[in-house]
């Protein structure tokens, strides 16, 4: 087999004069996109035929090429082009792509960045991280199957993530002999999904990834067909810079660069709109105004700075700016807000959790955010609202999210970077999630702080004591609740004002209406920790025993706390021991199977990991743990 002839001439070019080619290749605009669909429906190959066609192989690729064309008895052009592409070993071993590959090819017209994204609906997860960055998607269709639900899903997940140009790929036209009515039915069909989900306008071409066929030109095998090639339809497909430099300004700031005294610049990339020296910005949440000084890049200081670009900006004035926070058009400024609707995509194989708290990344600041019980979850199929009270592995719903302070933001539909968003679990800081932001809530906007001229502090000084939050962790049976009565008579009869918040007591009253599922759990721990919180804030020592499984809203507890005011402790009793107590007769019941979800059985328990006090129950008696507690407490 020879190499092809080229088809974009830059061979020649780059052997006369390197640094002219360079030069070029520079200034040419860069389209992302992503192949995606169902399995099996020729993805790889079709990016393997792309870089071949377009001479983005080498001599070393075209030779191990043909060997393995030769062991598998083809020839010629009847070649496994997805070995072009296949570079990851499991995935060679399991014939399938497990992750996203991220390939660069160029012609004379533009580069390109392609996301070659799983099929399988195991890993969805991988379809919406190459097709975040994306400017337009192929979703390619296997001719002989038709629409699937993979095709519909990664479909609805385009649409969500706002990708504007999509290509619909009819597949393997060569296997149905190039019928124009198989063609025809299956774009057919797909209209009448992508309407019903909001995709307007796609541009259907039939391929043949293996056989080359409306690849790079048109096909003698399709005369039927007369509309644009895949390549040349990439290579003129239009951007999106210009709408974004059009959009107001917008730079959520990366890092503080301070070299020197004399200098202090707010580095970041440019989200949208244009910049120029002696424009009047803002400073979100802040709302702090200034203008700007300078604009600084590593060649050299800029009149103008566009979308797109990463700067370094200078302000007039000595005003608070830190990363997370972001610059904007003095006259245009962002919206601010801590409660928002979203639709989540869920990537993690543990189900949603509502109640408990996560990271959530938006931009380039980090804040917790508690997820609230989906609104509906959606049936990709359909289009059908489903009621769920959680989201599991793949699945798309729409829930509230409140975050522990205000963020500056854009609705995704207008911004992906101030938009969009994706969730980490706490404590195995895996993503589990990534988000849209449709638009704040009436009641972020309408509920406002109101400042008390009495505050924690006045409270605290008049009771003559230090607020604190005794924290009992531990099983059923452990001793917490003997603990926590006894710490309080001590501190009663030392004149301390104090309340004694316990588990049993709690879902009489305030949290009667949960269960002891997992999310009714965290709800219960929230509950508490937001009591406590007040409780603290009018001077209180408060002191809780609560079972409290899950290390995740024993930190949400703490974090709502003053670092110095929250005091773990672990009441460490073993299960078998805590079991032979069995005051209530609710370990006997649990083990019949009458009490589901019971800590220590069949629910998990979550020792903490840096407790800042350890009682033994084996080794101390009730009075002894009280005793040490209390010297923790007033040393």
């Amino acid at each position: 087999m020879t190499t092809p002839d080229p088809i974009y001439k830059t061979d020649a070019l780059i052997a006369e004069d390197i640094d002219k080619y360079l030069e070029t290749h520079q200034h040419k605009t860069m389209l992302r996109f992503i192949t995606c669909g169902s399995v099996d429906d020729g993805k790889s190959t079709l990016i393997g035929r792309l870089l071949y066609d377009s001479k983005m192989i080498f001599e070393d690729q075209l030779a191990a090429l043909e060997a393995d064309s030769k062991r598998s008895g083809t020839q010629g052009e009847e070649i496994d082009f997805a070995l072009l592409v296949d570079g990851l070993a499991a995935e060679r071993e399991q014939g399938i792509t497990i992750d996203v590959a991220y390939r660069f090819f160029a012609t004379e017209k533009r580069k390109f960045i392609v996301a070659d994204t799983p099929g399988h609906e195991q890993y969805t997860r991988n379809m919406v991280t190459g097709a975040s960055t994306a400017d337009l998607a192929v979703i390619l269709i296997d001719a002989r199957k038709g629409i699937l639900t993979q095709t519909r899903r990664h479909s609805y997940i385009v649409k969500l993530l706002g990708i504007r140009h999509v290509v619909l790929a009819v597949n393997k036209m060569d296997l149905v002999d190039y019928n124009q009515a198989e063609f025809d039915k299956i774009v057919a069909d797909y209209k009448n999904f992508a309407n019903s989900i909001g995709i307007d306008a796609f541009t259907a071409i039939p391929i043949s990834g293996f056989k080359g066929d409306n690849i790079t030109g048109p096909s003698d095998n399709t005369p039927w067909y007369t509309g644009t090639a895949l390549l040349p339809l990439l290579e003129t497909v239009e951007l999106e810079d210009s709408v974004e430099q059009e959009a107001p300004f917008r730079m959520p700031v990366q890092w503080v660069n301070r070299p020197n005294l004399d200098f202090r610049g707010f580095s970041g990339l440019i989200a949208s709109g244009t910049v120029r020296p002696g424009a009047e910005v803002r400073v979100l949440p802040s709302g702090k105004t200034s203008t700007i000084a300078r604009i600084v890049t590593f060649d050299g200081d800029r009149d103008l700075a566009v979308a797109g670009e990463s700067v370094t900006l200078t302000l007039a004035d000595e005003i608070d700016c830190s990363r997370g926070q972001v610059i904007v058009a003095a006259q245009s400024p962002l919206e601010v807000a801590d409660q928002f609707e979203t639709t989540l995509v869920w990537m993690d194989e543990h189900n949603l959790l509502p109640g408990r708290a996560y990271w959530m990344k938006i931009g380039t600041q980090t804040v917790s955010a508690t997820v609230h019980e989906p609104k509906y979850e959606v049936n990709v199929n359909t289009q059908e609202h489903l009621a769920s009270k959680t989201l599991d592995l793949n699945a798309i719903g729409v829930a509230n999210i409140t975050t522990d302070r205000e963020i500056p933001f854009a609705s995704y539909d207008n911004s992906r970077d101030l938009g969009g968003f994706i969730l980490i679990d706490k404590i195995t800081n895996q993503t589990v999630a990534a988000g849209m932001i449709h638009f704040a809530l009436r009641r972020a906007q309408n509920i406002h702080w109101q400042a008390t001229d009495i505050g924690r502090d006045h409270h605290a000084s008049m009771k003559h004591q230090k607020p604190a939050v005794l924290w009992l962790t531990g099983l059923s049976g452990s001793g917490k609740s003997t603990i926590a009565n006894i710490v309080e008579k001590k501190l009663a009869r030392m004149n301390r004002h104090t309340f004694l918040l316990d588990g049993d007591n709690v879902r009489h009253g305030l949290n009667k209406d949960l269960g002891f599922t997992e999310a009714d759990r965290i709800e219960n721990i929230r509950r508490v920790g937001e009591v406590a919180k007040l409780m603290t804030d009018a001077g209180l020592i408060v002191i809780t025993a609560f079972i409290s499984p899950f290390r995740a809203e024993r930190n949400m507890v703490r974090s709502m706390m003053r670092p110095d005011e929250f005091m773990e402790i672990f009441v460490d009793t073993p299960l078998e021991v805590a079991e032979s107590r069995d005051v209530k007769g609710l370990y006997a019941k649990a083990r019949a199977g009458e009490l589901k979800n019971f800590t220590g059985i069949d629910s998990p328990y979550e020792h903490p990991e840096a407790p800042e006090l350890r009682i033994d129950t084996t080794e101390m008696s009730p009075e002894e743990a009280a005793d040490a507690i209390i010297a923790h407490l007033i040393p």
